[in-house]
């Protein structure tokens, strides 16, 4: 029996994550356009995500919200793309699929709000201080190709649109480091073609507003 795939998402927003993963797997999937104000927090969507935030999937009834979340249960879902860690690379996987999702998101929207974290202070926060977060990321990412060794995972998905949003609107530092990272995981065609989806999407929807 063939699972259905949907995808709900907004190209403006971290969907483009997901988008990636869903485009990396190659499987088949049906795509909801949500839109803030509006079906997203429409009754339908909510009984998907309570949250009324995208993006979301399901998966033959199977719901899945959370960016890091839907990147790991895709590559499970699909092992046959290797995009799941071997037992060798669960560690470092696991390690920095939820550094990203913890420290790095946290420290990074922090900075962004304007709230530091005074230092006396700085015990009882998750990631302790932004220089730490980055000065972390910066050895994760150069130690190995990928994050989690020497081939490209799931894990890459998630903690790549981290790196390419930070370098692209200036919430992260430009250093070097990052810049080689993402370049080196965005290369693969399956990144081209869910940035094209989005674009085309995103595009269509401007222009529809516009009339």
């Amino acid at each position: 029996m063939t699972e259905e795939l949907v995808f709900y998402t907004n190209p403006m927003s971290r969907g483009r994550i997901a988008r990636w993963i869903l485009e990396e797997t190659g499987a088949p999937y049906r795509t909801e356009i949500m839109t803030y104000g509006g079906t997203m927090k429409g009754a339908d969507y909510l009984s998907v995500n309570p949250m009324g935030k995208v993006p979301a999937i399901r998966h033959n009834g199977t719901i899945v919200t959370e960016c890091a979340a839907i990147c790991a249960y895709l590559a499970d879902s699909f092992p046959e793309k290797e995009l799941a860690p071997r037992p060798e690379e669960r560690g470092s996987y696991y390690r920095w699929m939820f550094f990203a999702a913890g420290p790095l998101e946290s420290a990074v929207t922090n900075r962004t709000l304007g709230f530091v974290t005074p230092a006396d202070k700085a015990r009882m926060a998750g990631y302790g201080s932004f220089d730490d977060v980055m000065d972390t990321l910066e050895k994760a990412v150069t130690e190995k190709p990928y994050i989690a060794g020497d081939r490209f995972t799931a894990a890459d998905v998630y903690v790549g649109s981290h790196i390419g949003w930070g370098l692209n609107f200036g919430t992260m530092e430009q250093r070097p480091a990052f810049a080689d990272y993402f370049g080196r995981v965005t290369g693969r065609e399956a990144f081209k073609r869910a940035t094209a989806l989005d674009d085309e999407t995103m595009k269509d929807m401007q222009q529809a507003a516009s009339h």
